[in-house]
């Protein structure tokens, strides 16, 4: 009888995997522990529940509209990752289908703008919308998030590399820019897309210093700043802290399960990591 035995190579990336998984997974069980647990046993080092409670939550929801927070949180998170998809596709589409001059400068100026930290435009920026009065509003946490360089770096790059015959038939059959961007170059990008737009929406999910910086309002602002006002000078209440961080998770983690194969194949196909 011939045994089938695995190489020790192979256990061994198994082992260090299976370690990994445990060191990912070990922060976000703490997280959910640590919001059912009653005040006494906060700081307890015990991995398992000896009782559990609900009171974390129910004081979450008297202290902050985190019902109004998730809303706007979801708001922003989708209006800038279908405002930046768009201008991606557009932006990717004349600077690889169209040749003018200055063109190339364009590009590394695009490029150049991928190096620049948030930090140095968020001053001139947030004086910008105190202008237009902006503050306080859905405008103001979006529109300063609609382009990034790295989409529409992306997108050119997957456009210069569409067979030029493909525009070529396009021409030929009576198709413009606009019908042959949206008929056969879109369609095709489908994974890359679809990529970005996981990206986008988890970054938007997850911003945070733009709106601590935009808003003072908390029906106004979004759940990432919400998270804060749990930590006081008079005391961090974490079980409420776990709490609101669990529920802000919970939307993510949703939509990484209901859309799991898409996620992978997307990330697969478009050769992001």
């Amino acid at each position: 009888m011939i045994r089938n035995r695995l190489p020790l190579g192979t256990i061994s990336g198994h082992l260090v995997l299976i370690g990994l998984s445990f060191l990912s997974i070990g922060p976000i069980y703490w997280m959910f522990l640590s919001s059912f647990r009653p005040e006494n046993e906060l700081y307890s080092t015990n991995p398992l529940p000896l009782s559990l409670t609900l009171e974390n939550y129910l004081f979450v929801w008297r202290s902050i509209p985190i019902g109004t927070m998730l809303l706007n949180t979801f708001l922003m998170a989708a209006l800038i990752t279908i405002g930046q998809l768009l201008i991606c596709i557009l932006a990717g589409y004349a600077l690889a289908r169209w040749q003018f001059p200055g063109d190339r400068l364009l590009f590394f100026a695009f490029l150049g703008t991928w190096l620049i930290p948030f930090q140095v435009i968020m001053i001139p920026n947030y004086v910008l919308l105190s202008r237009l009065g902006w503050l306080n509003t859905l405008q103001g946490l979006v529109v300063p998030q609609l382009a990034t360089a790295f989409g529409i770096i992306l997108l050119r790059q997957q456009m210069k590399a569409f067979p030029r015959e493909l525009f070529d038939a396009a021409a030929i059959d009576g198709a413009g820019s606009w019908r042959t961007l949206w008929s056969i170059v879109v369609p095709n990008l489908r994974a890359p897309l679809a990529a970005l737009a996981i990206l986008y929406f988890i970054g938007g999910w997850n911003e945070y210093f733009w709106p601590l910086l935009v808003t003072n309002k908390p029906e106004q602002t979004v759940v990432q700043v919400g998270l804060q006002m749990f930590l006081t000078q008079e005391g961090n209440q974490w079980g409420a802290l776990m709490a609101a961080a669990a529920i802000a998770s919970l939307p993510i983690f949703l939509l990484y399960l209901v859309l799991q194969r898409q996620i992978i194949d997307a990330f697969l196909r478009s050769g992001i990591k």
